[in-house]
């Protein structure tokens, strides 16, 4: 009887998980970079029903000690197996702001933090009073020569991340953005956005401020080649890949889910306290 007390309770607390990772993801619907999260659930391993003390013939498996014959299995109930980013491509959005930066493709942009090298997706950058190009936050962006030194309508990045400078860029500085990368020749090369990837992108851990970090599982971070470097696009940002719409309706069924398991857990102890009153009595 207690038994489906116990199953009902363990599904009620994976949808509890369940729930929490869909609030989070509707609660960063409009965070640039968002990658949403969902739940993996797992049942407890089940049990064989046998029927004891039967007296038909029963063949049963070589090497097994028991006799009597299976009626069927029995769940034990569900529990969070992991909870994983899915890391599918985001909308871009036009901004045509020259510090916004968007990555179509698998990769993230490199960050300097105060705990070391860090992660995003996230390339909402700002100019700093030094002329490093910074996150919001105040962390410097990283290329692959160190800190990103720019100056505000002088320069221009092309869609392999190059950051390129020229001061004619300061009087007119949309002159360069439809032209061809090889009518680019009289400007000059300031650095390379450090754009890297994972071998075990899953494995990585969200630190806040739209910010990754990688645990052992995930392997380190690896610069990508040019042939896997993802396109980078300036004036760009990549909305979150989380759907509103999605997300509601899986919190119906979750909140339907939850509910059944609370019914399944009243109606046993309702069947426990009948049993109970029954035996009382005799």
């Amino acid at each position: 009887m207690l038994r489906g007390i116990y199953t009902g309770a363990s599904g009620m607390i994976a949808q509890m998980h369940r729930m929490d990772a869909l609030a989070n993801n509707l609660a960063n619907v409009d965070l640039t970079g968002y990658k949403r999260d969902t739940t993996i659930r797992k049942a407890f391993p089940e049990l064989l029903i046998r029927r004891l003390s039967d007296d038909g013939v029963y063949l049963f498996p070589f090497g097994s000690i028991e006799v009597g014959p299976v009626v069927g299995k029995l769940g034990t109930g569900v529990e969070l197996n992991e909870s994983y980013t899915v890391f599918d491509q985001g909308a871009l959005k036009e901004t045509g702001n020259f510090f916004d930066l968007a990555l179509d493709g698998d990769g993230f942009f490199s960050i300097y933090t105060d705990n070391g090298e860090r992660y995003t997706r996230n390339g909402s950058f700002v100019l700093g009073s030094e002329g490093l190009l910074l996150t919001k936050e105040g962390n410097p962006v990283l290329g692959q020569n160190g800190f990103i030194r720019i100056k505000e309508n002088n320069f221009v990045i092309d869609s392999q991340g190059r950051v390129w400078r020229n001061a004619a860029l300061a009087a007119d500085p949309e002159r360069l953005v439809s032209q061809e990368e090889n009518e680019w020749e009289n400007l000059e090369l300031v650095d390379t956005l450090r754009i890297v990837g994972f071998d075990r992108t899953r494995y990585l851990k969200k630190q806040g401020d739209s910010m990754w970090m990688t645990p052992f599982e995930s392997g380190p971070a690896v610069e990508l080649a040019e042939r896997e470097r993802p396109k980078v696009y300036q004036g760009f940002l990549e909305g979150s890949n989380v759907n509103p719409v999605r997300e509601m309706v899986n919190m119906i069924e979750v909140n339907r889910a939850y509910e059944a398991n609370q019914k399944v857990i009243q109606t046993q102890d309702s069947l426990a306290g009948t049993l109970i009153n029954r035996a009382i009595r005799v």
